[in-house]
């Protein structure tokens, strides 16, 4: 699917507006992403996995720090391992390539020590988020990449679940924690993958101040839309978007054990002061 018009109407499931700006590839490529849950057992290419590191390393990182790391694991009972910890998600078993995305601030406190330098910022808050999205910044620009090669991606969150196993399978220092998964392989033909639509962008784009009590109208307006994608795509899902958010935030037990997760990063060696 290379139309504007129509890649709009998947991604809204309306035409939202009239884009005047010339179209590009990496328009379509952005509105084009879908998640893949399903993947052939084809190996990458050579040279796949540096590649999309590069596009990784060349995303913005915060004053140079470069405060995350990836490990990518390809051998099969450590994705194995990986899946139960992340709620035994198939997808995992079956992807050639399983990126585990870190905040790494282990590297900082060894270049600081190898100097005879202190590192007491390192205990703060403020460095445990630059962290987190310096990995997520790398990540999503792998995940653009992998795209490009027409591979498929679907992010794993469930990679959070249980932290402390997750950082023992990969041998992770202190000051290091697995922020989420990425799988990373071809799509499989025969199970087809649709664009979720998203929020109206009146929902998201705020001009000058934030207006929540806005949002009303286009939450409502979504509900709809995403009712009628859940039957076609005929997802086992009861109720609309706001109906499955609200259940997801319900209970603690919908965190599915991350409640723990303050706790576990102390563990890990993060004081977040």
């Amino acid at each position: 699917m290379t139309n504007p018009t129509e890649l709009l109407r998947s991604r809204y499931g309306e035409i939202p507006f009239n884009p005047e700006i010339a179209w590009n590839d990496s328009l379509t490529a952005l509105l084009s992403h879908r998640s893949i849950r399903s993947y052939l057992s084809d190996s990458l290419p050579a040279g796949t996995l540096e590649l999309l590191i590069a596009a990784a390393q060349s995303a913005s990182t915060s004053s140079n720090l470069q405060t995350w790391s990836v490990v990518a694991v390809e051998d099969q009972q450590r994705k194995e391992e990986l899946s139960k910890l992340a709620g035994n998600q198939a997808h995992i078993k079956q992807v050639p390539l399983f990126l585990v995305w870190l905040a790494d601030l282990a590297r900082l406190s060894y270049v600081a020590d190898s100097r005879g330098i202190s590192h007491d910022a390192l205990e703060y808050l403020e460095m445990f988020v630059m962290a987190t999205i310096d990995a997520t910044l790398a990540a999503q620009n792998a995940a653009v990449a992998a795209e490009s090669l027409a591979l498929g991606t679907v992010y794993i969150g469930g990679i959070r679940n249980r932290p402390q196993e997750v950082a023992e399978i990969l041998n992770l220092p202190s000051s290091v924690y697995a922020v989420f998964g990425l799988c990373v392989g071809y799509p499989n033909p025969e199970v087809e993958a649709a664009i979720k639509p998203r929020l109206p962008q009146s929902a998201v784009l705020h001009r000058e101040t934030y207006k929540l009590a806005d949002q009303e109208e286009a939450i409502t307006h979504y509900n709809d839309i995403i009712k009628d994608f859940y039957t076609e795509q005929k997802m086992n899902i009861s109720g609309d978007w706001s109906e499955h958010s609200a259940q997801r935030i319900a209970t603690v037990e919908s965190l599915k054990g991350r409640d723990r997760l303050r706790e576990v990063l102390n563990n890990l060696g993060f004081k977040l002061l």
